[in-house]
């Protein structure tokens, strides 16, 4: 026989997933109905406005793909690009490469420009290089959690914008975390995930577009043939799931019968979206922001330094140097182990260089700083580490009382 599930308690500190509000974890208990049952209905519509809201967007589409943030990816990506279309993907970082992969996949001529992991890009370089490819779609993440470095963004929506270019961006690690300006940076696709900022398990990922989107998206336009045998289409969207003219026909008001909602997932989706609305999207920024700079006190304090260029920085994750001859994955197995606290390694050049901290949503609150430090300061000096002991948490503990400013402005 199978136990009953009893998994361990965690202090998730990690870029994602992030521990999920008890508010969201309760309406996820809520009775399952119908999915075409009236009162479902009036949740569909209403988490739609609270995406908008979040979203900072007068957009009419704003819905979640039922799937975890790639899913998102993949449907807008999929339902804008057709084969041979050329597609700009400036990459800071592993998930810009994520961004490529899927271009390439649908069949776009993809051009790339990279720059150093741990830095961003000059908003003029890569105008310089739209204007060098002449792209349809130029594709870009906001916030990149595997360099802990987030890319400005309001100079290329602009310029994209002037000049007829689809903008899309991936704000997974972002949205409801620090500021995000849909309409007035000019983006004309926006995709983010439900395990990070909103405090939602994952599961989703919300999307928003514009009118400029939607016009693809209806000339692609094809319904199953199980619904509509005359609906024929030679451009039609490549992948039926993720077919964004049917999965906006299910939100609209003729509600096509495209798939089944995952109701308790929407259920939590609601509820994380009123409790971001409830606290206030600037002072849920200046929450994170707050909380960001007691972190990066504790860690300089205790004589860690940070990875990444400062000017760039992300205020929901802070990328740390591992101390030389310190083994990276011997002290998070120690943090978990002893401490019940996790962080994260990361991917490709990067791999055993540095720690990733998460402080998002749920997780970003004052006892949970102060535990990833403590369990962080222990782990590194069980490990061989040279640090200042004892000094970690009554920096952050300054910070808390208004005592000194951290060096993240």
């Amino acid at each position: 026989m199978f136990k009953e599930l009893n998994p361990s308690l965690r202090t998730l500190m990690t870029p994602g997933p992030v521990e999920a509000e008890p508010r969201v974890l309760r309406a996820m208990t809520i009775p399952i109905i119908g999915q075409f049952d009236p009162e479902f209905l009036e949740i569909m519509d209403e988490t739609m406005q609270l995406l908008r809201m979040t979203f900072q967007t007068k957009n009419h589409w704003a819905y979640p793909i039922d799937g975890t943030s790639r899913s998102g990816l993949e449907a807008v990506l999929n339902s804008i690009i057709e084969p041979n279309d050329k597609v700009l993907v400036p990459i800071f970082g592993r998930f810009g490469h994520l961004l490529a992969e899927i271009a390439y996949r649908v069949g776009a001529d993809v051009a790339t420009l990279e720059c150093e992991w741990g830095s961003a890009f000059d908003q003029d370089m890569i105008i310089a290089e739209i204007k060098r490819v002449e792209p349809k779609v130029v594709a870009l993440v906001h916030g990149e959690t595997s360099t802990g470095i987030m890319q400005p963004l309001d100079k290329i929506g602009r310029f994209c914008r002037d000049n007829d270019i689809l903008f899309v961006v991936d704000a997974v690690a972002t949205l409801a975390g620090t500021d995000f300006k849909t309409d007035e940076w000019f983006v004309d696709a926006v995709i983010t995930g439900t395990q990070k900022c909103l405090g939602v398990p994952t599961g989703m990922a919300p999307i928003t577009y514009n009118e400029r989107v939607e016009k693809i998206i209806l000339e692609r336009r094809k319904i199953e043939q199980g619904l509509d045998i005359t609906s024929k289409n030679p451009r039609r969207i490549q992948s039926n799931y993720f077919d964004l003219s049917q999965i906006q026909a299910y939100w609209s008001p003729t509600r096509l019968n495209h798939h089944t909602e995952a109701t308790s997932m929407l259920y939590a989706l609601r509820e994380g979206l009123r409790i971001i609305h409830e606290e206030g999207l600037q002072e849920r920024f200046e929450r994170h922001k707050f909380h960001e700079k007691a972190l990066v006190a504790g860690l300089e304090a205790m004589g860690l330094t940070l990875f990444g260029d400062a000017r760039y920085k992300m205020p929901v994750v802070t990328c740390v140097n591992i101390p030389e001859g310190v083994n990276g994955d011997a002290v998070r197995s120690t943090m978990a182990k002893e401490f019940g606290v996790e962080i994260a390694s990361t991917f490709g050049s990067l791999a055993g260089k540095i720690w990733r901290i998460g402080s998002m949503g749920f997780s970003c609150r004052k006892e949970n700083i102060l535990k990833v430090l403590a369990a962080l300061e222990a782990s590194v000096y069980r490990h061989g580490g040279k640090i200042n002991s004892g000094e970690a948490l009554q920096a952050a503990l300054d910070v808390y009382e208004g005592k000194v400013v951290s060096s993240i402005k």
